[in-house]
């Protein structure tokens, strides 16, 4: 039901992925990930065009959190700044972090490979149905992702919304 990867570059680390719908307390679960009762990244998934796009993010962030150069306070807020295709972490955190009226939410942990229960514990606090990773794509935004990330239509006849969002994920600190 979960999606779980370890991370290439950090083989001790794993990456999990729960996606949940009819979500009744966003509020509630989005206060605690604020208050670190919650040790996960809470993402909107209706910015999300699949689950990759979140492993890009938390490779990225356990990197940055490993070399000390994060730009957020905590590993949970790097991964959903890591999403986004600008620098501004308020904007991101709009985007991509949970809204109290959201009924739908992506819950992202990086934990060690035998932290299994964490997981647990975490989806324990979640009000709502979860449902396969894969269900994500009936739930995306195209329209709001193409315009965030600025995809114009020529990038997808030479490939996919996918590669062009990573694209923009990966190229944002260069630019």
């Amino acid at each position: 039901m979960h999606h779980t990867h370890e991370l290439e570059l950090f083989p001790d680390r794993t990456v999990t992925q729960v996606l949940f719908k009819e979500v009744k307390n966003a509020a509630e679960l989005r206060k605690s990930a604020v208050d670190g009762q919650i040790n996960a990244a809470l993402i909107n998934p209706t910015m999300l065009v699949h689950p990759l796009q979140v492993l890009v993010a938390a490779n990225k962030a356990v990197h940055l959190q490993n070399t000390g150069k994060m730009k957020t306070r905590s590993l949970n807020s790097e991964i959903i700044f890591n999403m986004s295709p600008t620098n501004k972490i308020s904007e991101a955190f709009k985007r991509f972090g949970i809204s109290d009226g959201d009924d739908s939410v992506m819950v992202v942990m990086v934990h060690d490979k035998n932290e299994s229960q964490l997981v647990e514990d975490i989806a324990t606090k979640v009000d709502g149905r979860q449902v396969p990773v894969e269900e994500l794509s009936s739930l995306s935004d195209s329209a709001s992702i193409r315009k965030l990330y600025k995809v114009c239509p020529q990038e997808e006849t030479c490939g996919t919304l996918l590669d062009a969002v990573i694209c923009r994920m990966a190229t944002k600190d260069v630019m």
